[in-house]
């Protein structure tokens, strides 16, 4: 009942910028924490940032410095700078979501995710 859909992914050169967005739609009452997450071929998906419903940043030391995260809460949309981009950064970024329905059941969802390629 709650769809993410993202956007922004592509190839891009090593210490090129790129930006994902990551709409929430549906029966949506509240939503706490956004955020993204990147699954390398062969690796574990991990956190790359959160933003908390509070305000918070949460990021991942691998990102700290180049990536800033960002979220418009009227248009339940989170965003991800991505600058400095390195070939390691190279993943299918998804993003994540979760929070509380109109009929005040709890959610979580995951987008479908976008390619991010960084050529060296």
């Amino acid at each position: 009942q709650v769809q993410l859909v993202e956007s922004g992914g592509g190839l891009v050169q090593a210490g090129g910028s790129l930006r994902l967005s990551c709409a929430a739609s549906g029966s949506i009452r509240s939503i706490n924490d956004m955020g993204w997450y990147r699954q390398a071929p062969g690796k574990q998906r991990e956190l790359v940032a959160v933003f908390t419903s509070g305000g918070r940043t949460v990021y991942a030391d691998s990102v700290k410095g180049r990536f800033t995260i960002s979220r418009d809460n009227a248009k339940n949309t989170v965003y991800l700078q991505m600058n400095s981009l390195k070939p390691e950064d190279t993943a299918v970024y998804y993003c994540n979501a979760d929070g509380t329905t109109d009929r005040l059941r709890p959610f979580g969802s995951w987008g479908q995710g976008t390619q991010v390629t960084v050529s060296s």
